[in-house]
């Protein structure tokens, strides 16, 4: 059967499910297409800067997460080469989202946070797209998807939240992802009786390696180990071999591991010219969170992007949609993209480079020139500029005008 949408998004992961709880606070319904069962929580568990926190505001559903989750403010970095342990304060504001502070939290429970704002049938799972088209229909674009069960459905704007192996974008002409040269391993650790840490964070800094833990609990605590190179499957012995020299506090928490939770994978990203000279964007059609910018993890703003993608493309579809009565007008929809698109562009790129940056420098060994590189220029002039990006505040949804509208898919 053959459906009418005035908003398709493709993956129900944070940028997808952000996206539509964000079009649900203007008025404008969204069906979420998801290739998977259920929801996915790969990855186990994030880190949620400021930016994220004030982003998860303007949605409405901070709330959930702030009361289960404690604040991080300190860290203790370890050289592991030196024995060297360095005391790291985080920067944190007192009002606005700002005051939720840097909170690590399981990946689930965002995803189930922003789930439950949406009807139980916006989200159809098991749903995998197979060709994009675009079709001219009373003088107006209209997407056509079709799913590899043979499913057409026609929708006024798509959008691709479907990660780093987007359709959407690939669709749009965008280049495809990079390997950074880098990959990672992370998962849960599981103390029953209580790990006994206070809520901060230790990284662990060796020759091409990095690793840490933080709590998410007084029982659970999320670890990560990155490092240069691709050849390592996650298989545990391989890991343990990886993280023989840490420290035994560290090699304590891995072997406490969740093996269910464990997940690796190589560190990919878009290049940061592909981001601001690409196709982003085609009239109706654009890209949010990995499917527009993944990036490698180490400043821990892959969630946090993608939530601020789902608000600043929430305000420029909701604006058109209020100005226009509650209706989709094609041409200015196109014009509320583009606007979005302009204003993610360069954010986005300067993320990218950013984590690049951060990842790069910190696992660069120990030559001298890297020494100099990391202690004399990143650490001292550059990496308190690139942490600054963490306090962005992408804006509010503008408030409705008009009556609660539920556009509904209608059958041709």
């Amino acid at each position: 059967m053959e459906t009418m949408e005035d908003v398709v998004i493709v993956g129900a992961g944070i940028a997808g499910l952000a996206t539509a709880v964000a079009l649900k606070r203007v008025g404008v319904r969204a069906l979420v297409l998801e290739r998977s069962e259920g929801l996915r929580a790969t990855g186990a568990a994030l880190t949620l800067f400021p930016n994220a926190w004030l982003a998860l505001d303007a949605l409405g559903v901070s709330h959930k997460l702030t009361p289960i989750y404690a604040p991080t403010s300190m860290g203790y970095v370890t050289n592991v080469s030196a024995g060297d342990v360095q005391q790291v304060l985080f920067r944190v504001a007192n009002t606005g989202g700002d005051g939720q502070g840097i909170r690590t939290i399981h990946r689930k429970a965002l995803l189930e946070a922003l789930a439950e704002e949406l009807p139980v049938d916006s989200i159809q799972f098991s749903s995998k797209l197979a060709v994009i088209e675009n079709e001219e229909q009373g003088g107006a674009s209209i997407v056509v998807i079709h799913l590899e069960d043979g499913t057409p459905i026609r929708s006024k704007v798509l959008i691709g939240c479907d990660g780093v192996n987007s359709v959407v974008a690939r669709w749009l002409g965008l280049a495809e992802p990079v390997h950074s040269g880098r990959a990672a391993v992370r998962g849960l650790a599981v103390f029953p009786q209580g790990h006994g840490f206070k809520q901060e964070v230790h990284p662990f800094v060796d020759v091409g390696k990095r690793a840490g833990f933080i709590p998410l609990n007084d029982r659970e605590l999320y670890w990560f180990l990155t490092y240069n190179g691709d050849k390592m499957a996650g298989e545990p012995e391989q890991i343990q071999k990886h993280v023989e020299k840490f420290p035994s506090t560290y090699l304590d928490v891995v072997r406490h591991a969740d093996l269910s939770t464990l997940t690796w994978a190589p560190l990919m990203f878009r290049q940061p010219w592909g981001i601001i000279f690409g196709k982003l964007s085609t009239g109706n059609v654009t890209v949010a969170g990995d499917a527009m910018h993944p990036m490698t993890p180490d400043l821990g703003q892959g969630g946090g992007a993608s939530l601020e993608d789902a608000v600043v493309l929430g305000r420029h579809i909701g604006n058109s949609v209020i100005n226009n009565g509650g209706l989709i007008v094609p041409g200015d929809m196109a014009k509320a993209i583009d606007d979005y698109v302009k204003e993610r562009r360069w954010r986005a790129a300067f993320l990218v480079t950013g984590s690049y940056l951060a990842g790069w420098v910190q696992l660069g060994g120990d030559k001298w020139w890297m020494k100099f590189l990391r202690d004399g220029i990143f650490y001292k002039y550059l990496f308190g500029r690139i942490s600054g990006l963490v306090h962005k505040d992408c804006g509010k949804l503008p408030a409705m005008s008009f009556g609660d509208m539920d556009h509904s898919s209608k059958k041709d």
